[in-house]
């Protein structure tokens, strides 16, 4: 058995989802560890389960029972860089795309905490990156495109993805590879965290990754609108005007987009708060939001129209 698999679930059919694999990131230990004997906690409440503590992050490989599509995509929950909403973020999505004939990786990530590790601005940044390396270099034992490695995220989950969507030209910490890109191919970025400018941003999130007294360099490295290029992905996103993480986050990030030429695509809906995911909380329209997604990947040849 490959020493990177911690756990291999197969021939297991779960709806369209025919296996789960889950990869260690670092087998050989995590980088930036300073605390020993943590333990890492799941608890769940209003059906969330909300992980903190992660000390060895993971990727989970949903591969779907009936493939259609060479693409994938990585997954990262939000949770104000506090906490993972791991299912209501991650494994349900996982399985909405293997619904759809996709692949599609959840990573568990590990989050700012001060007293875990160092350096810790970098470390989840650092996981999706690993993440996107690894899939990409395993893509063909997957029956992958490595060209079709996307990555997908909600609230501060949605900064992280922007962040490895506008900082891939650098690969971060103490493992890289420069033979494996870290770009993704596209982002899907749903309410999410984007901007550390006061005005718009969410200050917990923002706090939580580089520090009450951030200097003024990393507030503009990590805030993504700031940072977008000429081969920055293409990018959906998805807001609420009612959302306590401004809508102008997104507004930011497609505005960016826009004006360095990166295809785009924004629905701001008039109602929904933050927080709905996959969830009928009765919302109205904002509810249509996977639909307009689908949409959107049909048209860039990810999905199979």
């Amino acid at each position: 058995m490959r020493k990177a698999v911690l756990a291999i679930m197969s021939c297991m059919l779960y709806g369209n989802t025919i296996a789960q694999e889950v990869i260690p990131l670092y087998p050989d230990g995590t980088p930036g560890l300073k605390a020993a004997g943590v333990t890492e906690q799941a608890p769940k409440t209003d059906g969330i389960t909300r992980i903190s503590g992660v000390t060895r992050p993971t990727i989970t490989i949903y591969r779907p029972g009936k493939k259609t599509t060479d693409a994938a995509v990585v997954i990262c929950p939000g949770g104000g860089y506090s906490i993972l909403a791991y299912d209501h973020e991650g494994t349900e999505l996982a399985e909405w795309f293997n619904a759809r004939g996709m692949t599609a990786v959840v990573l568990k990530y590990r989050l700012p905490e001060r007293e875990n590790f160092d350096n810790v601005s970098i470390r989840p940044l650092q996981d999706a990156q690993a993440a996107i390396r690894y899939v990409r270099k395993h893509a063909g034992q997957y029956g992958l495109a490595g060209d079709k490695i996307g990555i997908m995220g909600f609230s501060a989950g949605g900064h992280l993805a922007a962040t490895a969507s506008t900082l891939f030209d650098t690969q971060v910490g103490e493992i890289t590879d420069p033979t494996v890109s870290v770009r993704p191919d596209f982002s899907l970025l749903i309410y999410p965290v984007i901007s550390f400018d006061a005005a718009i941003t969410h200050a917990g999130s923002k706090d939580n990754l580089i520090g009450k007294n951030p200097s003024k360099e990393d507030e503009i490295r990590f805030s993504p609108e700031k940072q977008v290029k000429a081969d920055t992905p293409p990018a959906f996103l998805v807001s609420t005007a009612d959302d306590w993480v401004s809508p102008e986050n997104s507004i930011a990030y497609f505005l960016a987009c826009r004006k360095n030429k990166v295809p785009v695509e924004m629905h701001i809906y008039e109602k929904g708060g933050h927080g709905y995911a996959l969830k009928d909380h009765n919302l109205g329209p904002v509810q249509s939001w996977p639909e307009r997604m689908e949409d959107w990947l049909k048209s860039r040849g990810i999905l199979k129209p």
